[in-house]
């Protein structure tokens, strides 16, 4: 487990320097086709050189590193306390390095820990499963990208929006239309359709793992997520909410079960600054994806 703590630190650097290729490839994308001299294609030109700076410098990709989020998979008979231990061990050595920025802050007195590490910071996940290797998932979460979220319960008269996939589709949109340019548009949107509060958003941020260009393995889902993309591109709101083509990159959807008297539909919405990065243990062996 020693390590597994700098395999750790090497997996938060990357997620906070090294914008997946994925989410690059739909910024180009995106750029290219908004209009030339606009400042949707200048926002989106400014983005591109900051990534792309970022990974030859090893630095943040945004200021705000957020929230680390560790989805860990793990076999049986493995300690997640001594998993959980190096996670934090790590925390602290990234943000001694300058790959995270401090941002653990005691709610009651205002104090920052100065190391990412605190009462509930950083947040884990374990799940147990029947393979042999180790697996940790890296989410980082910006504030400004959380402020945004947002969570409906169905039906809502406002909007008229009922239990159905279409009230879905509507307050999702709402969700965007009320963000405008906050939380770094254009924005990637992890959507949970059920579950309770406090579970229906767990579920939408680890939503956000996925690839952009992976497909929902439900077929009605994943026509569902495309409709929803080329609705919230309709909103013209763009980069920045400087108005253009791109307000979201893509949209991921699952869903849970609920209670009867219970229809929630939790938005997480993250920035453009999507960072994650996996690793993987197989013995003494570490890999990055």
């Amino acid at each position: 487990m020693d390590n597994l703590t700098e395999h750790f630190v090497e997996l938060i650097r990357r997620a906070a320097t090294d914008l997946p290729a994925d989410v690059e490839v739909a910024l180009i994308v995106a750029g290219e086709s908004e209009e030339p001299g606009s400042a949707a294609k200048g926002a989106l030109e400014t983005i591109l050189r900051n990534v792309a700076l970022a990974r030859e410098q090893s630095t943040p990709v945004c200021q705000d590193t957020g929230t680390p989020i560790f989805e860990v998979y793990h076999p049986v008979g493995v300690s997640t306390r001594e998993i959980a231990q190096c996670a934090r061990n790590a925390c602290a050595v990234a943000t001694e390095r300058s790959y995270l920025r401090p941002n653990a802050v005691d709610s009651l007195t205002g104090k920052n820990s100065g190391d990412n590490t605190g009462i509930g910071f950083p947040t884990l996940h374990f799940n147990e499963w029947d393979e042999e290797t180790i697996k940790v998932q890296l989410l980082l979460k910006g504030g400004g990208s959380e402020n945004v979220g947002a969570q409906y319960k169905l039906p809502d008269g406002r909007l008229k929006a009922g239990r159905d996939l279409e009230g879905v589709r509507r307050v999702v949109l709402d969700a965007i239309y009320q963000a405008q340019g906050k939380g770094c548009a254009p924005g990637i949107l992890g959507v949970t359709i059920g579950g309770d509060r406090g579970s229906g958003y767990v579920r939408a941020k680890q939503a956000l793992l996925r690839r952009l260009d992976e497909p929902n393995p439900d077929p009605a889902l994943d026509a569902f997520e495309r409709q929803l993309l080329s609705d919230l591109n309709r909103l013209q709101i763009g980069p920045m909410g400087f108005g253009g083509r791109t307000t979201a990159l893509g949209v991921k959807v699952a869903v849970q079960h609920r209670l009867p008297a219970c229809y929630f539909v939790s938005v997480a919405y993250m920035c453009w600054a999507c960072r994650r990065a996996t690793l993987v243990v197989r013995g003494n062996k570490a890999s990055y994806e």
